[in-house]
């Protein structure tokens, strides 16, 4: 019990530093990090590779990612492209369905494209549209992190729903259906939570952008056709990669031109040709653009803050998943007969305790595989339903040691009081409802 204690205090120590010090959250998560290492004991040539190493491999997966994302949203933003994407995209669904939008094309969106790498994306539109809507970022944002959390722990081929199948022998097309079902019907109070709830904590989209600005960089801007190309390209590469290495992938991995989509479908190659699409959206081209006092050496002094907080977050997850308390839950919950509840609570606490969804998937799957005859679990819908189930837990709860809630917090300007209130209790009260939804559905199936 002390490990989860040491965490909740963890978790709380965060929370004062920031919200009530006024402590950078770098200095916070690395001084909660150090403080729950150094009191659960953990070696302390243990404590130094889990500090290198989450800062590491954490910005190593995402680091350059968010820096080209924001380049891209910096273009989009200065050459006016993003308005005029975001007012056609207003005609079309109109000012009062922002959430409803954005939360859709989160849930699509990630099917194939990791959660993280599809904010980073999506963020320039849904801060656009909700600036044009007049809407407080909070509820836009959280709709479309939601929507994107969703099918990321719900539906392969993301890594973690496909690896949880494999370990757990159910058949893929049965999870995908399963999850795709579950997170629809999970979308729906996700989107009234955040347009009710979350949306009542307004934070303006882009506190520095007055309506005359607007206005100006309107005469100028692409069209919105243009202005959409360095957001879908991306995406459709992305998606194609995703879609060639699971059909592909292990029965012709060498042909030429799997390797090609592959290699432009990663998200850094992806997002560097998203990069030179933002190139050309200024009508004027000006050297200084490019220069480290311009549009690009601004964007990056914004994401040079991003990364630091996201690698904190890394170092906090690591120290977190090297500390064992992950073992130490499991074995509490795995000795109680809870029937379909128990992948759901074992994949909560370990998400909670360690931060990452796809680590706790791949785990709880593990736990639960020599249990499965014990549950009674026999049919490939049993099996598609405990992956499901499993998948719900991996989205309770996002908090300080995820990188998707800095990300998100960071990205949209959200202070980490309110990102605890709107964000993780979203993740809370939506993968609770698609646990009853996968409860109920074992009584019907």
């Amino acid at each position: 019990m002390i490990p989860i204690l040491l965490l909740l205090l963890s978790v709380i120590l965060i929370i004062v530093l920031t919200a009530k010090l006024n402590v950078h959250p770098f200095l916070a998560l690395l001084g909660a990090a150090l403080f729950f290492a150094l009191f659960s004991g953990m070696n302390l040539d243990t404590i130094v590779q889990s500090i290198n190493d989450g800062f590491g491999i954490t910005l190593g997966k995402i680091g350059v990612v968010i820096i080209l994302g924001v380049i891209i949203g910096a273009f989009l933003e200065h050459s006016g492209g993003a308005f005029k994407l975001a007012e056609k995209v207003l005609k079309l669904i109109g000012a009062k369905r922002v959430h409803e939008a954005m939360g859709i094309v989160g849930f699509i969106v990630s099917i194939p494209v990791f959660a993280d790498s599809g904010f980073i994306i999506l963020n320039p539109l849904n801060k656009s549209l909700s600036k044009k809507a007049g809407l407080s970022i909070v509820g836009t944002a959280v709709a479309l992190m939601l929507g994107l959390m969703i099918t990321h722990v719900l539906v392969p081929p993301t890594p973690g729903p496909i690896a949880a199948a494999g370990i757990l022998d159910a058949d893929v097309g049965l999870v995908m259906l399963v999850g795709l079902v579950v997170g629809i019907l999970s979308l729906i109070p996700a989107i009234i939570y955040c347009k009710k709830i979350a949306s009542k904590h307004y934070i303006d989209p882009n506190p520095d952008i007055t309506e005359e600005f607007i206005r100006d960089k309107m005469k100028t801007a692409p069209s919105a056709f243009r202005s959409f190309l360095p957001i879908l390209i991306p995406i459709i590469l992305i998606v194609g990669k995703s879609l060639v290495d699971f059909n592909y992938g292990k029965t012709d991995p060498e042909a030429g031109w799997v390797q090609l989509v592959s290699f432009v479908g990663s998200p850094v190659i992806a997002l560097i040709i998203g990069m030179f699409l933002a190139f050309t959206l200024p009508r004027k081209w000006d050297n200084e653009i490019l220069s480290t006092t311009g549009w690009v050496g601004k964007s990056l002094g914004d994401a040079s803050n991003i990364i630091l907080i996201t690698g904190a977050g890394g170092i906090f997850g690591t120290i977190l998943q090297n500390s064992g308390i992950a073992a130490i839950l499991a074995d509490t919950l795995a000795s109680a007969n809870l029937g379909i509840w128990l992948p759901f609570l074992l994949c909560a606490a370990i998400k909670t305790a360690q931060g990452s969804s796809t680590v706790a998937l791949i785990t709880t799957a593990s736990i639960v595989a020599p249990l499965l005859q014990t549950m009674g679990i026999e049919t490939d819908l049993d099996k598609a339903l405990i992956v499901s189930a499993i998948g719900a837990g991996a989205m309770v709860v996002s908090h300080a040691n995820d990188s998707g809630f800095w990300i998100l917090t960071q990205f949209s300007g959200i202070d980490i009081k309110t990102g605890y209130k709107t964000y993780t209790l979203g993740t809370f009260l939506v993968g609770c409802f698609a646990a009853l939804l996968i409860f109920t559905a074992t009584f019907i199936f």
